[in-house]
């Protein structure tokens, strides 16, 4: 059975540093609170990690129907509920895509399989929290998965 392992080590004060596959990744805690803000605190990198699963799943399903892009980006928002435990009650996915008009269907596909079929992260986050994520292409919305449908397609 395949699996993943890490190292963190703690570096004094609030600062621990986790080894990723051979990446240092520094997490630390603002000032405030006793850190030296050296890197971020913990609970958003489930964010980074939800948008980099889902968005190496879209390139990797694009490349390989050969389309290209000029842009894409990802904002996620994560709601944090207001007791401890402190942890999110939903996350928002905003993807941000510019190119070729008609490329725009094929790209919102893409999105959907990472969200339906590929992506171990939000599968794994939407059996916890509402995970819900919206497509704009060329500024305009195409697609709003919380009404299920494509808005402009």
């Amino acid at each position: 059975m395949a699996q993943h392992e890490i190292e963190t080590q703690w570096m004094g004060k609030m600062q621990f540093n986790a080894l990723i596959n051979g990446h240092t990744v520094i997490m630390d805690a603002p000032e405030k609170v006793g850190g030296e803000d050296h890197g971020p605190i913990p609970k958003p990198f489930i964010l980074a990690a939800l948008s980099g699963c889902t968005g190496m799943d879209i390139i990797a399903l694009l490349r390989k129907a050969g389309i290209t892009l000029e842009d894409f980006e990802m904002r996620v928002t994560g709601r944090l509920s207001n007791q401890a435990p402190v942890q999110y009650t939903s996350i928002h996915m905003q993807y941000i895509f510019k190119g070729a008009d008609d490329v725009k269907e094929a790209t919102v596909m893409c999105v959907l399989d990472s969200q339906e079929k590929y992506c171990g992260v939000s599968s794994m986050l939407k059996k916890a929290i509402t995970v819900t994520w919206e497509i704009s292409f060329n500024k305009q919305c195409v697609f709003n998965n919380s009404e299920k449908q494509a808005l402009l397609i």
